[in-house]
């Protein structure tokens, strides 16, 4: 069966009569006692497209009735709803035009760089995926290079330009087989049934797909190709792309953030990318620095500790700004002494962090489990030594308090 969706994609209202509402599989064993019934819906038509062809599905309503999931079971759309409809009632369906005319950009775009990249280069694309906020082609090549990408984009841009025409030709079950093998396609879902539509991009391509879609290329507005990577599959590529409004998106937080970096920065546009290279180069030659400071401090921490008498049971010490290697060079610098017990700590004080105690075993064993457990940690420990991640630094003087109840003992 071909929808109202598919015969019409431009349409944003519609009314049909409700053949069937039954209870969605399930719904009898709720274990949220909030989560509302649901219930599967079949119209005798629908403008709301059931997910299918690498295309989500419609959002919209029935009569007041929000629809956020639509599905295909061989020739039915089945709506998911939260009430149920009376059947043999009439029902105004009316559908986020938003959502649709995005998703006919995306559709149509991917049809159209799917042909022209088969036509200039002969790679064939094996699959695609429609995300919310980019969307991609898998290509049948290990690689892609930049300057295939640049010259497929500005072809594809100029067809945009020319406004060729998108139409629908919908084929009856028993239309030939050599009939429809003139017709691109990755074949038909197992419980397909009835007509099968192909659409077609003048002059470029014929291609079956459930999907709906533009009249007009010109309807796309632009198309850009934004990158390629490896595909999960060995030698695939993945080619991102985005259509129409989400270009127009792109480029105003792209401008949003370059007016920002502006600001930040107090420098042309075209010079944030040498600014930034040379903000990076000082703030790691400052962090080498400050490392290489931290290192001296715990030398002399460690000179400090060494001279103290009486020598004392235990020892605790916190640099928020240090790396963890501070407590390593902390513990060499004291010559690898075990007689005391050593609580050293880095991170912000409020949040992660790091541990390392380090001292006689017996209390190393006792006491490594029980503060890692307080400061919110995972970790182990091995003869005098016990380290770990820990998640509730702000928790450090308790581990002060229980440390100092242990040694007063």
């Amino acid at each position: 069966m071909v929808f109202k969706c598919q015969s019409d994609s431009f349409l944003k209202e519609f009314s049909a009569k409700v053949i069937s509402c039954d209870k969605a599989v399930g719904a009898d064993n709720k274990k949220d006692a909030n989560v509302k019934e649901l219930y599967e819906v079949i119209l005798e038509d629908t403008i709301l497209f059931p997910e299918g062809g690498g295309q989500p599905c419609d959002y919209g309503f029935l009569n007041a009735i929000p629809v956020n999931k639509v599905v295909r079971k061989g020739d039915k759309a089945i709506h998911i709803i939260h009430e149920p409809l009376p059947i043999g009632s009439e029902v105004k369906q009316t559908i986020n035009w938003d959502r649709r005319f995005d998703h006919m950009q995306q559709h149509s775009g991917q049809h159209l760089i799917t042909a022209l990249i088969d036509r200039e280069f002969k790679y064939p694309t094996l699959s695609w995926w429609l995300g919310e906020d980019v969307s991609y082609i898998e290509l049948d090549i290990p690689k892609i290079t930049e300057a295939q990408i640049k010259e497929a984009e500005n072809k594809i841009n100029a067809l945009i330009r020319e406004g060729k025409k998108v139409t629908v030709e919908v084929y009856s079950e028993d239309t030939p087989k050599e009939e429809l093998e003139k017709v691109r396609a990755r074949g038909l879902p197992d419980d397909h049934k009835g007509d099968i539509r192909v659409i077609n991009i003048e002059d470029l391509e014929r291609n079956m797909c459930c999907g709906t879609h533009v009249t007009n290329l010109s309807q796309l507005q632009a198309v850009k190709l934004l990158n390629s990577e490896k595909s999960k599959r060995k030698d695939k590529t993945l080619l991102y792309f985005l259509v129409g409004n989400r270009v127009l998106k792109r480029l105003s937080d792209c401008i949003e953030r370059e007016q920002k970096l502006v600001t930040l920065l107090k420098n042309n546009p075209s010079q944030h990318p040498e600014l930034v290279d040379k903000l990076q180069k000082n703030v790691k030659l400052l962090t080498k620095n400050v490392q290489t400071v931290l290192k001296d401090l715990a030398l002399v921490h460690a000179v400090k500790l060494n001279e103290t008498l009486p020598v004392p049971a235990y020892y605790s010490m916190h640099r928020k700004e240090a790396e963890p290697d501070f407590m390593n060079t902390f513990i060499r610098e004291l010559g690898g002494r075990t007689d005391i017990f050593l609580f050293l700590s880095t991170g912000d004080e409020k949040e992660a962090g790091n541990i390392l105690l380090y001292g006689p075993e017996k209390d190393v064993a006792h006491l490594g489990p029980k503060i890692c457990e307080l400061l919110g940690g995972k970790g182990a420990g091995k003869g005098h030594r016990f380290q770990a991640k820990v998640s509730k630094m702000a928790n450090r003087s308790k581990a002060e308090e229980l440390l100092k109840e242990y040694f007063s003992n």
